[in-house]
């Protein structure tokens, strides 16, 4: 088993009976799907047993997000003799539909590109084929102060594929509704953050990794088609407060290791992490301020929950926050000489995706 295909199910019996039947029939030689179920109590795990014996099954006790599910599956294919060379390790959705020939791609562009330490196809709607899809488009960026959009989606706004992404391209993330880690950058990573337990958790896999100088693309030549919402609908408060929470999260993790390699050539380490971390605070502190403007917003339009919501992302956030002090992030500096900044986009998209109307995308892609 040199590349694991791992569906981490909770509550979709649904789409795995609709959706597992070609996803199997896709598997080239040497690449297995596997489902790990998250403790689900829709009768997935009996369908599973009845209907696709021959897939391999990883049962938990509980459901341990997104997060926590992927990370004990990815132990549990560690312990497998079959999967002791597996190379590459594949999050998909069980909402996603393939087509076939769609995994060669990838492999072929992980096989042959060692820097890249995370690729994934891109990402259409399954209701329109031809148009891209919420959660990962064409690839993810991320802005000055870490609203992530994508090529081909920015805001709510989506493009149509008109080949205009067609040819492979490094970005900032990648979905995790389809995204193939190579399995050693995984490990080496600790897996995902399991703080998150859902949502973002993605983008900050593939920041961290970025910070280590590896390179996350994606490549064009496959496809996947994503229903979307699948586990949690887009109106959830609970997705929403997991969203503040993680994107908060994921700054602490990341954003003065960032700093520290952009401002690292003109400063001295020490004075270097010194400055990178008073940024981070600041920019950390307009975010928290940005987030609160959105709290009134739907406080003052009557969605009382999702301003809730909102309200209590901050404050799990402040029992979870580990932001690195500055011996932390010099050390991370002499370690990773040579190691370039990841690129965040220099400016706020909110503001700028509403002035340019259906223009964003053209002028982006003049620009990233």
């Amino acid at each position: 088993m040199r590349t694991a295909v791992v569906i981490l199910n909770w509550n979709t019996k649904e789409f795995l009976e609709r959706f597992l039947p070609s996803l199997s029939a896709s598997m080239p030689e040497g690449a297995e799907v596997i489902v790990a179920d998250n403790g689900s109590t829709d009768g997935s795990v009996e369908v599973m047993r009845e209907k696709f014996q021959e897939i391999k099954l990883i049962c938990f006790d509980k459901n341990y997000g997104f997060t926590g599910g992927y990370n004990l599956a990815f132990k549990a294919l560690r312990q497998m003799p079959e999967a002791s060379d597996m190379e590459y390790f594949v999050l998909i959705n069980s909402d996603i539909e393939v087509a076939p020939g769609w995994l060669e791609p990838l492999i072929s562009w992980m096989d042959t590109h060692p820097d890249c330490a995370a690729c994934a196809p891109k990402l259409h709607s399954w209701q329109d084929r031809d148009s891209f899809e919420y959660a990962g488009a064409a690839g993810g960026l991320l802005d000055k102060f870490g609203y992530p959009f994508c090529r081909g989606r920015v805001l709510k706004r989506l493009e149509k594929d008109n080949g205009q992404y067609d040819s492979p391209a490094n970005v900032f993330w990648a979905t995790g509704a389809c995204l193939m880690v190579r399995s050693d950058d995984y490990e080496k990573m600790g897996g995902l953050d399991e703080r998150f337990f859902a949502h973002m958790e993605e983008i900050d896999l593939c920041w961290r990794l970025q910070l280590e100088g590896r390179v996350i693309t994606v490549v064009p030549d496959s496809v996947v088609y994503h229903v979307g919402g699948g586990t949690l609908p887009n109106d959830s408060p609970w997705k929403l407060k997991l969203n503040y929470r993680n994107n908060l999260l994921m700054l602490g993790n990341n954003l003065a290791k960032t700093y520290a390699l952009e401002i690292a050539g003109r400063s001295a380490p020490g004075k270097a992490a010194a400055k990178a971390v008073s940024k981070a605070r600041r920019t950390i502190f307009l975010r928290k301020c940005l987030d609160g403007c959105s709290a009134m917003v739907y406080l003052l339009t009557g969605k009382a929950a999702l301003f809730k919501a909102v309200t209590e992302a901050h404050k799990e956030y402040r029992g979870l926050a580990s932001e690195p002090d500055i011996p932390q992030i010099e050390a991370f500096l002499e370690a990773r000489v040579g190691v370039a900044a990841p690129l965040l986009f220099p400016r706020w998209i909110v503001p700028l995706a509403m002035a340019k109307g259906n223009g964003i995308f053209a002028y982006l892609r003049k620009r990233i």
